[in-house]
């Protein structure tokens, strides 16, 4: 001990203080001691030592709290994972699936959850699908009933040569060309209508057929009327709803999204079959319906 009571030392003597053998977790018995010199605690290779921690040992102190030993390395903390190097990923001994890399399969959806879904506006459709069944075959099976008429005779009809001369005595020129438009417009819109297969240019073509014989009827009247065109207004009105509604379920169209919600792409059929209807009728017809 250092002080007033001390007796002064020697040059090669300082007052510094004396310090216990270096800390280990090595066992007691194998713990080596370290001489002391006149001017301090000494290290292995003779230096003076001003602290403990001047001669270090290279390994930690076990600490533990309440009797457990605590974690030192990231290894016990399991802070640093084994992960695969990029030779070693794909190897048939990589064998061990990592949690932490891995996602859980999504759950099932619960009962009430399914049920939500078939109760949204798209799958209350009630007797929709019929309804619009019933109206394809009431106008596709009108169409395809006058086509037939039309184009072979059946059905007590004209055949191509009675439409051709009834055409050419309404005022149609080209009435080889009209005749064919007529009946092959009539027939084959009609099949696919009742076939509920590409209804919207199906539905389209029908219009401009009905649209012509509209305009044909009322250009033999005097002024508008329309028990003259009472007929053909009705299928044009009706099939210009399937247009809108789509063929529904009950149809070849089903997988199409016209099927049940059509959008823009109605108005462009219908529009293309107004304007088909206009064409042939001031091109081959030309006269004023209105007269």
């Amino acid at each position: 001990m250092c002080g007033a009571d001390t007796p002064s030392l020697g040059a090669a003597e300082s007052c510094e203080p004396t310090y216990p053998d270096r800390v280990t977790d090595k066992s007691n018995a194998s713990t080596e001691k370290i001489p002391h010199t006149q001017s301090g605690t000494a290290t292995a290779n003779g230096h003076a030592a001003r602290s403990p921690f001047d001669a270090p040992t290279g390994q930690l102190p076990v600490l533990s709290a309440n009797g457990t030993p605590l974690a030192r390395t990231e290894d016990e903390l399991g802070l640093d994972p084994e992960v695969p190097t990029v030779g070693e990923i794909g190897s048939p001994a990589m064998t061990t699936s990592y949690s932490f890399a891995s996602i859980p399969p999504a759950p099932t959806p619960p009962a009430e959850t399914v049920r939500m879904r078939r109760s949204r506006p798209e799958y209350r459709r009630g007797t929709t699908d019929f309804g619009l069944f019933a109206l394809r075959l009431l106008v596709g099976l009108s169409f395809l009933y006058h086509g037939l008429q039309k184009l072979t005779g059946w059905f007590d009809g004209p055949g191509m040569d009675g439409i051709r001369r009834a055409m050419e005595h309404g005022g149609w020129k080209h009435v080889d060309i009209a005749a064919s438009l007529l009946s092959g417009a009539e027939v084959g819109g009609g099949a696919l209508i009742v076939l509920g297969l590409a209804t919207p240019l199906a539905a389209g073509a029908v219009v401009a057929t009905v649209t012509d014989a509209w305009l044909w009827k009322q250009s033999m009247a005097h002024g508008l009327e329309y028990k003259q065109v009472e007929i053909e207004s009705l299928l044009a009105a009706a099939a210009a709803v399937l247009i809108f509604t789509g063929p529904g379920r009950l149809s070849f169209d089903r997988g199409r999204g016209w099927a049940t919600r059509p959008s823009w792409g109605s108005f462009v059929c219908l529009l293309l079959g107004l304007a088909a209807a206009l064409g042939s009728w001031f091109y081959l017809h030309g006269g004023n319906p209105f007269h």
